[in-house]
């Protein structure tokens, strides 16, 4: 299986577009130009994205469908360039009715260290944790 994604810069910016294989594209740029994702907080972003689907198809699957899930992503970096990330963590806001904590947290669970490409990636550089809260109706 391969990823392909092209990145073009905008000439005169520090912005660039990235498109993905499948023609979808999003917009990056440095904090000062501020009209669009850090590239470093794309990484946080891929990673709870990557776990959500998994997390979401696999409460599916066992008949726990969510009415709505939140994750917010903390990290910590090195101080000194490239400013690496040492730490990360996810705590997941799980929504709907009938959740039970041990399906949630094995979905979590499964999907760091079996699915999410993400995740399989950056472990053996990065610390990354995971919380979560149930949150009725």
């Amino acid at each position: 299986m391969a990823s392909d994604t092209t990145l073009r810069w905008v000439p005169g910016s520090k912005r660039f577009i990235s498109t993905d294989s499948t023609g979808h594209s999003l917009v990056m740029s440095s904090p000062d130009e501020n009209t669009g994702m850090k590239p470093s907080e794309l990484l946080l972003s891929a990673l709870a994205g990557c776990t959500s689907f998994d997390v979401v198809d696999i409460l599916a699957k066992k008949r726990m469908p969510l009415s709505s899930l939140e994750v917010r992503v903390s990290s910590e970096q090195d101080a000194d360039p490239p400013w690496t990330f040492r730490k990360i963590h996810m705590h997941f806001l799980v929504k709907g009715d009938n959740l039970s904590e041990k399906d949630v947290q094995k979905a979590i669970v499964l999907s760091e260290e079996k699915y999410c490409s993400v995740a399989a990636t950056i472990r053996e550089k990065v610390d990354i944790s995971t919380s979560f809260e149930l949150i009725e109706g």
